[in-house]
């Protein structure tokens, strides 16, 4: 099954999404990632993901229309942005479903280095129970 997480800025929530999901889908699924105005990757989020044991550190930050004008195709995308707070989310059309998961964006996070990262925690532990779900309900045959 191949999905595509996207979000804003493609560096952090769908970086760490992607990562769960290729590692832990066991080469049953096929992840990516891409956002409607690539940035960098989010520091805090490479440390985050490095405490768990993944180094995202040289990941590419694509945009959403490249893949779309390579003609990609995927069974699944996967909004993670924070549409709680207005935040505009990519359409990326042709794929067979579509979900909506809403996370805090780790950009806007205040507070010391330690105080935001502890916040990146939090949604990393929460994308990786997401991800599970997603694993033990789509599993695929």
């Amino acid at each position: 099954m191949k999905v595509l997480f996207v979000c804003v800025h493609n560096s952090a929530r769908s970086q760490m999404a992607m990562t769960y999901l290729n590692a832990l889908g066991q080469g049953k699924f096929t992840a990516e990632s891409a956002g409607l105005e690539p940035g960098t990757l989010n520091p805090l989020v490479v440390e985050a993901m490095a405490e768990a044991g993944y180094d995202i550190s040289h990941n590419p930050v694509q945009s959403v229309f490249d893949l779309f004008r390579q003609g990609r195709d995927y069974d699944m995308v996967i909004k993670v942005c924070d549409q709680s707070q207005g935040q505009k989310c990519p359409i990326f059309p042709g794929a067979r479903a579509n979900l909506a998961w809403d996370f805090p964006d780790p950009s806007t996070f205040t507070g010391t280095h330690e105080e935001k990262l502890q916040q990146v925690r939090q949604v990393r532990d929460q994308i990786k129970t997401r991800i599970e779900e997603l694993i033990n309900v789509h599993q695929p045959g």
